[in-house]
């Protein structure tokens, strides 16, 4: 059996990545239709996730609902970083021709907007929000753990409902186109999916004299979205880049120094541009404007940040809480102080 050599199986992989069909996430243009989500005006759905739509609408006004949050997280993962998560109103993918390129920005979205889904459904499901479901009927009975004897009670989150309806709903469109970017993005959508089930904590209340812990009551709670974030931000970080096999079914690291991914990691097939400058085809909006900070030298930092084209220095009035003093019981006052500060803003292109 002959073997391509890995150089020849990443250059094949990147073109058939770059001539798949365009890649639309179109779902998530549910949040700029707030409350009145019409199935039949999201553009990009295919039959199927149309389907649901119609079936389930009080969930799809979750799922719209819930958009910005998982938004809100991407961006503040990257809010120091040229490619900070910038969403571009008059695209209905949200994120424009970036997600275009297969890169780690694009698996990272791919990831957080997956897991994004299964938090904002499984916090639905727990506040009765939804009709077809509610908390996790599963857990009943007692249980042990390692403090010991308990018993379910509460509401645990019903993660594993969310799952499996965004598995269904999101990965729908992937599945029938089936080529590498499709892969790359299932792929990634399940990497989020596990990332909220791991950090599902078990919390406890005490019953017993005085407080004592002789009987405990015990519940499935999902942490903040969050932890979340910050480990799919760490993939990120090191994600790895991969070639399909031959056979076209599954992936391979690009260089075989590197570990074969797993389940929990992002894939993605192509670099990224330096998101430096303004690009139509790289959906690179470029960091002009961008502030920067003149004394960090991170990805933060002026030289980085502002790719060596310099930094403007304005000097801007703040508004700030200052000469704050504890007033039994129990409220803090403070005054409102000005002050001027340096903002340092990263020049245009020239």
């Amino acid at each position: 059996m002959n073997f391509l050599p890995s150089g020849i199986c990443f250059y094949l992989s990147v073109a058939i990545c770059w001539f798949t069909s365009r890649v639309d996430a179109s779902w998530w243009y549910m949040g700029t239709l707030g409350s009145q989500v019409m199935c039949d005006n999201i553009p990009g759905l295919i039959n199927k996730q149309r389907q649901l739509c119609r079936q389930h609408p009080k969930v799809m006004q979750a799922i719209g609902a819930g958009i910005k949050n998982w938004i809100g997280e991407c961006q503040h993962q990257f809010r120091n970083h040229r490619w900070n998560c910038n969403t571009m109103a008059r695209e209905h993918n949200l994120f424009g021709r970036l997600l275009h390129r297969s890169s780690r920005e694009a698996a990272f979205v791919y990831a957080i907007s997956s897991a994004g889904m299964v938090y904002t459904l499984t916090r639905a499901c727990s506040q009765g929000e939804l009709e077809n479901c509610s908390c996790d009927p599963g857990k009943k009975g007692s249980s042990r753990d390692a403090k010991g004897a308990f018993d379910w009670g509460g509401c645990s989150d019903h993660v594993d409902h969310a799952i499996k309806f965004t598995q269904v709903f999101i990965d729908a469109k992937e599945r029938k186109e089936r080529d590498a970017r499709a892969l790359m993005n299932l792929h990634n959508n399940r990497a989020g999916r596990k990332a909220v089930k791991r950090f599902m904590n078990l919390e406890c209340k005490c019953h017993g004299v005085s407080g004592s812990c002789n009987v405990r009551t015990c519940w499935l709670a999902m942490a903040d979205f969050r932890q979340t974030g910050d480990y799919l931000r760490k993939k990120y970080n090191s994600a790895i880049q991969v070639v399909m096999n031959q056979y076209g079914t599954s992936f391979t690291s690009a260089y075989r120094m590197f570990k074969r991914p797993t389940k929990n990691d992002l894939v993605y097939f192509e670099d990224s541009p330096d998101y430096c400058i303004w690009d139509h085809e790289s959906g690179s909006v470029g960091t002009g404007g961008r502030v920067c900070n003149r004394t960090s030298r991170g990805a933060d930092s002026c030289e980085v940040m502002c790719c060596g084209r310099g930094y403007d220095t304005s000097r801007v009035s703040r508004t700030t809480k200052c000469e704050c003093k504890f007033h039994w019981c129990c409220a803090v006052h403070c005054r409102d102080c000005q002050e001027e500060v340096d903002v340092h803003t990263c020049k245009t292109q020239s």
